[in-house]
């Protein structure tokens, strides 16, 4: 019937489910999807927007390369202590295999990359935690590379700079693990006493051992927007206090709203931001 032939036409023209073969030909990575708003989006211009959704405003992760790529002047990032590698001290079964799994797919040794750079002319030490190496938990190397990268400071004379972003402390070295909240602590305390200036940016997300610890410190605290900032997970605060915690708790907007934090911080007004701090705290500069 000429019925049946329109309404065959209509469905072959309108199809939306590709063929096997046109998925393979769509080249890995191009599209990206929100896991906020679900919007899905060329990978190249969410690239280009700092990896901010355009229609949400969601931060998506970024890898240490790339902060240091957005907020250091050219060429003036000089890695510190690369060549440091995590060992196995408790002989934590697979422990070797899986980091040397993470530093191929990452392209980094371990969850954090030190150095000094220049911000818009003005030199700091800086410390950019990476979640994209075991979820940027800290184990004895995050904390001693942390520790020394705060000693160059104080030796440069200089601000510190942290990009916190972890899952807290890392299981398999256990009570090592922990020691590292104590010793960079330690670090940030002697640098403060001899007038340091400590600038802690907390992105998503900041969690554990790790916001217990240096991530709190900070002379100013701030976080991106959206970042969840806590120790303990919610569900476990929950049963503690036997009651239900608002929506936004452990966000860094909550944060913000109850005093712990100086400011939340769009990724596009970031630079901006620490160009200004680092112009008030420098000679001459006013407050």
């Amino acid at each position: 019937m000429i019925k049946d032939l329109f309404s065959k036409s209509k469905k072959k023209k309108y199809a939306t489910i590709p063929s096997e073969q046109s998925r393979h030909e769509v080249p890995e990575g191009i599209m990206t999807k929100c896991p906020k708003c679900k919007k899905i989006m060329y990978t190249k211009e969410l690239l280009k927007n700092l990896k901010v959704c355009m229609h949400c405003g969601f931060h998506h992760p970024m890898k240490s390369s790339e902060r240091i790529e957005i907020l250091f002047d050219p060429e003036s990032f000089t890695e510190l202590d690369k060549d440091m590698v995590t060992v196995n001290p408790l002989d934590f079964p697979g422990y070797e295999e899986k980091i040397k799994s993470d530093a191929e797919k990452s392209g980094i040794n371990e969850a954090v990359v030190t150095g000094t750079g220049k911000i818009n002319g003005h030199a700091v030490t800086a410390a950019i935690m990476d979640a994209s190496f075991r979820m940027g938990s800290m184990g004895s190397v995050v904390g001693e590379k942390i520790t020394r990268a705060v000693e160059k400071a104080d030796e440069l004379g200089v601000p510190f700079v942290i990009f916190t972003a972890s899952g807290g402390a890392r299981m398999q070295e256990g009570v090592l693990s922990l020691m590292q909240m104590a010793k960079t602590s330690v670090a940030l305390k002697r640098f403060g006493e001899n007038g340091g200036l400590y600038i802690v940016v907390m992105t998503h997300p900041t969690t554990g051992g790790v916001s217990a610890s240096f991530a709190s410190m900070g002379d100013y605290n701030l976080a991106e927007p959206g970042a969840l900032i806590g120790f303990a997970g919610r569900r476990i605060i929950e049963q503690t206090i036997r009651e239900e915690l608002p929506e936004d708790f452990q966000t860094s907007e909550f944060l913000l709203k109850h005093g712990q934090l100086d400011g939340v911080v769009h990724r596009h007004e970031l630079k901006g931001t620490l160009e200004n701090i680092l112009d008030i705290h420098s000679p001459g500069g006013e407050l």
